[in-house]
Parts: C-alpha cells; structure tokens; sequence
C-alpha cells in the first residue's frame, strides 16, 4: 500500500515538473508581427535559430499582410513588431501602442521588365520609367493586394506624378496575388512589375525578364523593430521582446542579416545606426 501510495506521489511530481518545465519554455517564448514577405524572404528561417542559440528564447512569426501586419498588436497579440512602412510604424509608437522605433535593416525594390524594354526605360529614374511605361500604354503589372509593395508602387505612381486611378487602362494589369505571381503574369505578358529585390533573385522561370531601373534611393525599402507597449498590454513579455530587438540591432544580430544571402546575393542590408521615436 505504502510502495502504492509513493507510486503515484512520484507520478504526481513528474507531471507536475513537466508541467513546469514546459511553462518555463513557454515563458521564455515571444510572438513577433511581421510582413509575409519578411518571412517569404527566408531571412527569419536564417536568423531565428542563430537567435535561439544565442539566447534560448523562441520567436513565433506571425505573417501577414503589410496592411494587417499591425492588427494583431494592436490588441496586445504580439510582443515585438518588424515591418516596413514607417508610416504605420511611426503612428503605432505615437498612438502609445509601441514604445520605440528602430532601423534595423533594408533592401530595395527593382523595376522588372522584358529585355526588348519597349518602354525604353532601361537605367532611368523610376518616376521617369513609370510616366513613360504610363505616356505609352505598355503593359504593366500591379500586384493590385494592398501588400507593402503594392503600397510602395502605388507611392511611386504619386511620385512621378500620375493619378494612377484615373490613368489606368487595359494596360495596367491586377495580379491580385503575391509577389511570385505577379511575376509570373509579367513574363507572360512581356510586362513591367514592381518586384522587390529578394524575390526577385528567388524567382526562377524569368523568361525574358531582366531589371531596367534600380539603385533610385526612391526604391529603398526600409525596416524597422518595435516594443509593444507593455504598459499598454500587460501580457507583452518586455525583457524578452526587448533582447530581441537589442539582439537585431547589435553588431552580432546586424552581422547575422548581412550574412544572409540567396545564390551568393545579399538580400538585406543593416543600418542600426539610426533609431526612431
């Protein structure tokens, strides 16, 4: 009876120890908001796991879509944000939703387009290879998604001064999709797209696509890490979020994104030397 009775005290304590060890992993995890193209990019599959080693502390993404990205935070669902709209993420620190704003790092976007170039843009600015591809009606393709990169396109039409509502036509074509299939219907059109670089360099089948404008510091995409406000949402495990982000902007944690390449490119590139409010 007695050996009985320590039997079961004995399973009790090993639950219980293993109900606490999994607490305690629990405990030392956070949710990080982000674009799904930041985790389409590869670059978090890179640097979770050097992160982890570093610190013990595993990061669940949360992706969505660049206009989505901020609703999960918003109602204290994630820990830490990393995005690229500065926009969104300077009113999400100013709202009292966030507690600061960092650069982290950025990459750029490309202008794509058939090698024939029948625009005849080919190492122009982007404002003037966008009114001429507009002036001549060639095909171009919008991801037409309200993702980051329909957003910056839909700037850069602004920028080179056309009302791209009132002015497209049948040449201006909506992929509705992500970025690889907005490719896809590019080549297939013989059209132009705005593509970001890292999934340009990842798209394959390219047929007679090639870049025709880059370098414009227009085209720069630029990233940044944010703190949600645990005063705001008190489940927002802070010290945990924070060593994140101090991890990111580290000579370490900017060595580890400058150190993530596809097909011997470098994708990202660090730039932590500023911080915003």
């Amino acid at each position: 009876m007695i050996m009985g009775r320590l039997s079961v005290a004995f399973a009790l304590f090993c639950g219980l120890t293993a109900g606490v060890a999994a607490s305690a992993a629990e405990d030392r995890g956070i949710v990080l908001a982000t674009t799904t193209a930041t985790q389409e990019s590869g670059l978090l599959d890179y640097l979770l796991p050097i992160f982890h080693d570093k610190s013990g502390i595993e990061v669940t993404v949360l992706a969505r879509r660049a206009d989505e990205v901020l609703n999960g935070p918003r109602r204290g669902e994630a820990d830490v944000v990393l995005m690229h709209a500065r926009p969104q993420e300077e009113k999400f620190v100013a709202d009292g939703l966030g507690v600061k704003r960092f650069d982290v790092m950025y990459n750029d976007y490309v202008l794509i387009g058939p090698k024939s170039d029948p625009a005849a843009v080919k190492g122009k600015d982007i404002a003037t290879a966008l009114k001429a591809i507009e002036a001549k009606g060639t095909p171009f393709v919008t991801r037409g998604d309200r993702s980051g990169t329909h957003a910056a396109e839909l700037a850069l039409w602004i920028v080179a001064g056309i009302d791209i509502a009132a002015a497209k036509g049948a040449w201006y074509r909506e992929a509705g999709q992500g970025m690889a299939s907005a490719l896809d219907a590019a080549r297939a059109a013989n059209a132009y797209v705005l593509s970001d670089r890292g999934s340009w360099i990842a798209f394959r089948d390219r047929g007679d696509l090639d870049v025709v404008v880059e370098g414009d510091k227009r085209l720069l995409n630029q990233y940044g890490a944010m703190l949600v406000n645990p005063e705001k949402f008190p489940n927002v495990k802070r010290e945990l979020a924070q060593t994140f982000i101090d991890w990111l902007i580290s000579p370490e944690g900017q060595a580890a994104i400058a150190g993530y390449k596809v097909d011997g490119q470098q994708l990202f590139f660090p730039n932590a030397g500023k911080s915003g409010g």
